[in-house]
C-alpha cells in the first residue's frame, strides 16, 4: 500500500532556552541546529524510515527547497510531487526549546502554494485502499480536495488536525481517522482528555461531526481508540523527554505505516507509541525520528 502525506515541508531553526524570556528581553541559550521539520514532510520521514511506501506531496520555495527534498529522499520518501516555485521562502519554524519542551513560531512560505493541481497529479497513481495522510499547514482548502479525491478512489484518509484551526465543512465527512492530541481534542470538544471516561466523551463529540474513527493521543497517558462500538487503551512507553518537536508526527507517521502492513489498530497504537517514545529522547525533528530496527531493539 501506498502513504500519500499531504503537508508542510519546513526548515526547523532550533534552539534551547533555559526560559522563556519576557518581553524586550535577550538571554543566553544554546545548542542551535537546523533541521528539516514540517508536520507533512515529518510524517512522510516517519513512515519511510518505518518501511512505509511513503509519498510526499507539498510545495518548497527559494530558500533551503533543495536541502528539504533531499533529507526526504534520503530516508526512502518518494518526492516526485514536491513541488518547487519560486519567489517564496520554504516553510520555517523557529523553536525555542525549554526543558524538553518546545515553542514553535511558523512562517508558512511555500506551503501555501499545495494546489488542485499538485494534488490531482499525485493522485492520479493512487488505488483504492493506499492511505492519504493530512494535518493543517497546508490550505484547508487543498486538504478538503484531497480528502474527497481519496475517498472517491476508494483511499483510506487520516486527519492529524494539527495546529489546531475551525475546519471547513468540507473534510470530516471525508476523514476515517481522526488523530489528535489532548490539546486538540479539547480544541474541537472542548473536553480534555486524560483517562478513558474524558476520551470517551470527547469522541462521542466528534463522531457527532462525522468522523469514523478517532485515535486520540495522551501523552504520558497513552493512546485512545473508538469508533462508535469498539474502544481501545495503549499504555504510553515510558521516555524521558530531551526534545518533543516529533513526537506525534512521528505516531502518525508510524500507525498509518502499521496500518499500511495490514495490522490491528491496537497492534498500529503501541508500535505508534514506541516509536514516539524513541523520538522524544533525541534532539530535532526528522533526525530524531528513529528507524524500524531502533523501534524494534527499544
Amino acid at each position: 500500500m501506498k502513504i500519500f502525506v499531504l503537508g508542510s515541508l519546513n526548515m526547523d531553526l532550533v534552539i534551547e532556552a533555559p526560559f522563556m524570556p519576557e518581553n524586550g528581553r535577550t538571554i543566553t541559550g544554546g545548542g542551535f541546529m537546523t533541521n528539516p521539520g514540517g508536520k507533512g514532510a515529518n510524517q512522510a520521514a516517519a513512515a519511510g524510515k518505518l518501511g512505509g511506501n511513503a509519498y510526499m506531496i507539498g510545495c518548497v520555495g527559494d530558500a533551503f527547497g533543495d536541502e528539504l527534498k533531499t533529507t526526504l529522499d534520503a530516508y526512502g520518501v518518494h518526492t516526485d510531487y514536491v513541488k518547487k516555485v519560486t519567489g517564496v521562502s520554504s516553510g520555517i519554524a523557529v523553536i525555542v526549546v525549554v526543558d524538553g519542551d518546545n515553542r514553535i513560531i511558523l512562517d508558512k512560505g511555500a506551503n501555501e502554494r499545495v494546489d488542485a493541481a499538485l494534488i490531482d497529479a499525485a493522485l492520479a497513481t493512487a488505488e483504492a485502499g493506499d492511505y492519504l495522510v493530512a494535518q493543517l499547514e497546508v490550505p484547508q482548502a487543498s486538504v478538503a480536495y484531497a480528502f474527497q479525491k481519496a475517498k472517491e478512489k476508494g483511499m483510506i484518509t487520516v486527519l492529524n488536525p494539527a495546529p489546531a484551526a475551525a475546519l471547513s465543512a468540507g473534510i470530516l465527512p471525508y476523514c476515517d481517522y481522526f488523530v489528535p492530541n489532548q490539546s486538540e481534542t479539547a480544541f474541537y470538544t472542548s473536553i480534555h482528555p486524560t483517562d478513558e471516561t474524558s476520551a470517551v466523551a470527547a469522541v462521542r463529540k466528534l463522531r457527532e461531526k462525522g468522523v469514523r474513527y478517532v485515535v486520540i493521543t495522551m501523552g504520558k497517558e497513552g493512546s485512545f481508540f473508538a469508533d462508535g462500538e469498539v474502544t481501545c487503551r495503549v499504555e504510553a512507553y515510558p521516555a524521558e523527554p530531551v526534545d518533543t518537536t516529533a513526537a506525534g508526527d512521528t505516531y502518525v507517521g508510524a500507525f498509518v505505516t502499521c496500518l499500511s502492513e495490514g495490522k490491528s489498530v491496537e497492534e498500529a497504537m503501541f508500535f505508534a507509541g514506541k516509536a514516539a517514545a524513541v523520538t522524544v529522547t533525541r534532539r530535532g525533528a526528522q533526525k530524531a525520528i528513529p528507524t524500524r530496527a531502533e523501534v524494534d531493539a527499544f
